[in-house]
């Protein structure tokens, strides 16, 4: 009986240990179980409706987050060169070569344009001049 018990506990931990996902990007993350003890359904902790007895306040948006001007002006500018490249590498009238030369240019080209976005928007705006009084 010892033994089963033995083994039992061996495979467990084993399958424990196996079923952890502990390596991303070089870094190991140690998953520690949780254990409660309870009754598993309290009433007062959920409600259908949202935040219990009112529902959700205003101006909860489902998790979704509204995009920054910066963060818009960098996607505009990724979907457009990635249009350009992908039609760069289907143009069939180019040689391979010619092809590859311009995706390359083309990706430097939207590196540089977010970076100078990103520039431009944490530069910091000059006041606009005020007009002088004459009297």
């Amino acid at each position: 009986m010892k033994k089963i018990i033995t083994i039992a506990v061996a495979v467990g931990l084993t399958m424990a240990v196996a079923a952890q996902h502990g390596l991303n990007r070089g870094r190991i993350y140690i998953g520690v179980p949780a254990y409660s003890y309870g009754l598993g359904y309290v009433p007062f902790y959920y409600s259908p409706f949202g935040y219990y007895p009112f529902g959700y306040p205003y101006g909860y948006r489902n998790g979704y987050r509204i995009s920054s001007r910066l963060q818009v002006e960098v996607d505009d500018i990724k979907n457009d060169y990635s249009d350009k490249i992908k039609s760069a590498k289907h143009d069939t009238s180019l040689s391979k070569d010619e092809r590859k030369k311009i995706v390359h240019q083309l990706k430097m080209d939207r590196d540089k344009a977010v970076y100078d976005a990103k520039v431009n928007y944490y530069k910091p705006k000059k006041p606009a001049p005020q007009p002088e009084d004459k009297g």
